[in-house]
């Protein structure tokens, strides 16, 4: 929750700016980290939710490591300290120059998600005299009941290896001598709250691991991805992801055999409730059906809402009026760049300093210039203390 001395500070800054709590990210990595220390699991962090080089700094301090899925964020991971044994890199279209950079980093593994890009990987990895780790990311077939855009883990989805690949694969790694078969990844979507799902992801797991095993193939690892979401609804009476129930429905679902080893790639659930953006009322437009709170922050700062028509709370901080009903939108020029209609916020007036929750995870890092805009710079609260 942004504090009151801290809505005083805030008047000084120009907007639009990103505000980071940084007390509640390392709460959130606190609880976190207990977690994934009392079942004796592993974490990487998914650079693509957010990579603001203190978020990661402080990540990075907490031990887990890092899940890419560009060269660049493999490159990022690297120059921010994260141990290459604890770098993943995923992606469906890893290119040469980029499988040749993590060959040349010593990353942990490849999840990879084609027959050919195995091949490929081989292929690199004998040209550099190097042996490549990897996993196979496979697609489980699971329906997230997330946005369409964000879901990853059903059959017509362009990620990962469909069951009836699995001979291919035994096939080929027969073949690649530059290939070190590490186990399974799997990631169903993102910002999954029904947390049954994970329950069926670990049974779903365990029938395909077994093809594996019973075709003489080990398992030393299951990387069950990242995925848990949080409370767009109500960030500030919710702000901690449920990590608890979580793991605990993976402890209890989830077949792990002797030796094997289960990963995680925490990203949203990590730092979405830690990044607000920071906004000011540049004018109140009164139609004769609708108040518009037209703010200085657009869809060029956070794209979320203009993509996947995604909710953000928004909280009027310089106003505790009576509450009216107004749709808030952005400067750009497109209809879209609205962060939410009819909503009912305190009433508003120019110059008003305006919060729009939970924009830690795809908010800074999916930034662009469109209309020639300025990025909007980040604020922490460790600087304002």
């Amino acid at each position: 929750m942004i504090t009151k001395k801290q809505v005083e500070a805030f008047g000084s800054i120009e907007t639009p700016f990103y505000f980071y709590d940084m007390d509640l990210l390392r709460q959130t990595l606190d609880v976190y980290k207990a977690q994934i220390d009392k079942y004796g699991y592993n974490a990487h962090y998914a650079l693509k939710a957010n990579a603001n080089d203190r978020i990661i700094e402080t990540i990075r301090n907490y031990g887990l490591g890092a899940d890419c899925v560009s060269g660049n964020e493999v490159k990022l991971a690297v120059r921010s300290g994260f141990d290459p044994q604890k770098i993943v890199y995923a992606g469906v279209g890893k290119s040469d120059k980029e499988i040749r950079a993590a060959l040349r980093a010593g990353i942990f593994s490849f999840n990879c998600e084609s027959v050919p890009e195995i091949q490929i990987i081989n292929d690199l990895a004998t040209g550099m005299g190097k042996k490549a780790r990897i996993s196979i990311r496979v697609n489980p077939d699971i329906d997230a009941h997330t946005h369409k855009y964000i879901s990853t883990g059903l059959k017509e989805n362009k990620f990962g290896i469909s069951p009836w690949g699995f001979q291919d694969v035994a096939e080929l790694l027969a073949q690649c001598a530059h290939i070190e078969f590490l186990g399974l990844h799997f990631h169903v979507g993102s910002q999954i709250t029904e947390l049954p799902v994970f329950a069926l992801l670990c049974r779903r797991v365990e029938e395909l691991q077994r093809w594996f095993i019973e075709h003489g193939i080990p398992i030393r690892n299951l990387n069950l991805g990242g995925g848990l979401g949080i409370d767009y609804q109500d960030p500030n009476g919710d702000p901690v992801a449920h990590f608890a129930e979580y793991f605990d429905i993976i402890h209890k679902n989830l077949v792990v055999r002797p030796g094997q080893k289960v990963h995680f790639e925490p990203g949203r659930a990590i730092v979405g409730q830690c990044g607000h953006l920071i906004s000011r009322v540049l004018y109140v437009k009164v139609g004769k059906e609708k108040k518009f709170a037209i703010l200085d922050a657009g869809m060029n700062d956070l794209i979320r809402p203009a993509l996947y028509q995604a909710w953000h709370d928004i909280e009027n901080l310089s106003s505790t009026g009576r509450k009216l009903r107004y749709d808030v939108v952005g400067p750009v020029c497109e209809s879209s760049d609205c962060w939410g209609q009819k909503r009912l916020i305190s009433q508003c007036r120019r110059g008003d300093l305006f919060a729009i929750h939970s924009a830690g995870a795809y908010g800074q890092v999916m930034a662009m210039k469109y209309n020639q805009r300025d990025l909007a710079k980040a604020v922490y609260s460790d600087d304002l203390k």
